[in-house]
């Protein structure tokens, strides 16, 4: 006797309010035990809904667009042992169902019947005539095994997709939404109007132009339009230990989270060869061993040096010694270095101030004293702002390279990792160098990467014999 049952959405690894953007079944289908009934897409991954049973198709429940949970309802299907077979069904059974239909008795074994033999031309069997003279019905194109089953219609995106469910790809969507993009505003360029990483890059760059209106708090909106951070109770995954951040981690967090999603980062890696600049630093801090024993003076650093001949790099490329105001840019005619230092409650940036009327040594105490008012937590509010370059200085921990985030208004960051002995070709033959890992990002809008190249070779010359930097 023919009853109905629901086909309903199974566990789809936690997700929630997963987009239908394909029905594979209608009304009247019959459909297979585990045969597809409609196609999601989530941030990952697209994946079909199985039906549980074998039957026919009374009701879909969903339409394009819809967005489904764990449990949804998609289906009612008809199961019963009058369900007619589903027409991607083996030669045998549609054999054995035009048996009966031909009105032999279900308990009589049919004979075995050769397999259809598949070629490229035709992959539907010809018709096979039965005992009673009646020949069976062609077949529908046999699935391979372990396929799902066959659309009923050809999907076609740009003819059935609502516009409230953008046709990309599931990569694509994950990139939109690390970018805070609504992939809805943006227009697809490829084939069906799919969207493509490209057009999303396009999208950006427009918006950030000022060509496109970003949603407002006040329209609805979150500004960049975010998706809502995911809520995961950890605990029920084993112990836990929950510390609440540092006023200095949300504050910077804030900042960078910003940075990094308005401004277009690109770095520029270099090795800088500081032979001598190095044995130069050391010589100079063993010769005044004793004041800085005393308090005297303070210790050469490699950062000083680097400040110095930063300082002069910004007087060569002006617009590194710039920022940003709506269309207009501002150059700056002061040189004020921040650089990063690291204390027990997180990264702070402490300023010095006029770094171009100050020699190295009175820069390495300047930092010295600043740096030291960082660890205490006793840092002035004016003592880190109106920087107009900073330096994030990795090199006492190590690494060889890394990505860091512009600190706006500005428009450039140096990072600097552990300087590394290396052998290099000098026309002749190879000799053990020093050299100095530099990470330049800047911010694409104001500095191309030709700009970019140049301020780190020029840089990279200055390190390498710091007379230059009186020319």
């Amino acid at each position: 006797m023919a009853e109905l049952k629901e086909a309903r959405v199974p566990d789809i690894g936690g997700h929630g309010d997963v987009p239908v953007i394909e029905l594979l079944v209608k009304p009247g289908d019959t459909v297979a035990k585990d045969q597809g009934l409609v196609t999601l897409e989530s941030d990952k991954a697209t994946m079909e809904v199985p039906s549980p049973f074998a039957g026919v198709v009374k009701e879909v429940k969903v339409k394009l667009g819809d967005a489904v949970s764990e449990g949804a309802l998609v289906a009612i299907i008809e199961v019963g042992d009058a369900v007619p077979a589903p027409a991607s069904t083996s030669p045998l059974v549609g054999e054995v169902a035009a048996r009966s239909a031909a009105g032999e008795g279900a308990a009589t074994p049919p004979a075995p019947l050769p397999a259809p033999i598949k070629t490229e031309a035709a992959k539907v069997p010809a018709p096979v005539a039965v005992e009673s003279g009646a020949p069976v019905p062609a077949l529908a194109p046999v699935a391979e095994p372990g396929q799902p089953g066959i659309p009923p219609m050809r999907f076609e995106a740009d003819a059935v997709l609502p516009a409230k469910v953008p046709y990309a790809s599931p990569a694509v969507r994950l990139f939109a939404r690390e970018l805070g993009v609504d992939l809805a505003q943006v227009g697809g360029s490829e084939r069906g109007g799919r969207i493509s990483r490209e057009d999303v890059q396009k999208f950006v760059k427009a918006a950030l132009a000022g060509g496109i209106a970003a949603p407002t708090a006040a329209a609805g909106g979150s500004g960049l339009n975010l998706i809502a951070w995911p809520k995961v109770d950890f605990a029920k995954f084993g112990a836990i230990e929950t510390k609440p951040l540092s006023r200095i981690q949300k504050i910077s967090g804030a900042n960078l989270a910003r940075n990094w999603a308005m401004i277009p980062h690109v770095t520029q890696h270099d090795d800088a060869d500081i032979t001598e600049l190095e044995a130069l630093r050391v010589a100079l801090n063993e010769e005044n061993a004793k004041a800085i024993a005393a308090g005297k003076a303070g210790k050469l650093t490699m950062l000083a040096f680097l400040i110095k001949a930063c300082v002069a790099a910004l007087s060569r490329f002006p617009t590194f010694n710039a920022s940003l105001d709506g269309d207009n840019l501002v150059l700056k005619q002061y040189f004020h270095i921040g650089f990063a230092a690291d204390t027990p409650n997180g990264l702070v940036v402490p300023v010095l101030r006029d770094a171009d009327q100050k020699g190295v040594a009175q820069i390495a105490r300047e930092m010295g004293e600043l740096a030291a008012l960082a660890r205490d937590g006793k840092l002035k509010p004016e003592q880190m702002q109106g920087g107009c370059f900073t330096i994030s200085s990795l090199g006492g921990i190590g690494g060889t390279a890394f990505t860091p985030i512009i600190n706006a208004p500005e428009v450039a960051i140096l990072g600097v990792s552990k300087s590394e002995t290396k052998p290099v070709w000098n026309g002749e033959k190879f000799k053990p160098r020093l050299m100095l890992p530099l990470s330049l990002s800047y911010d694409h809008r104001v500095i191309d990467g030709a700009a970019a190249a140049r301020f780190t070779t020029y840089l990279g010359q200055l390190l390498a014999d710091l007379r230059r930097a009186m020319l």
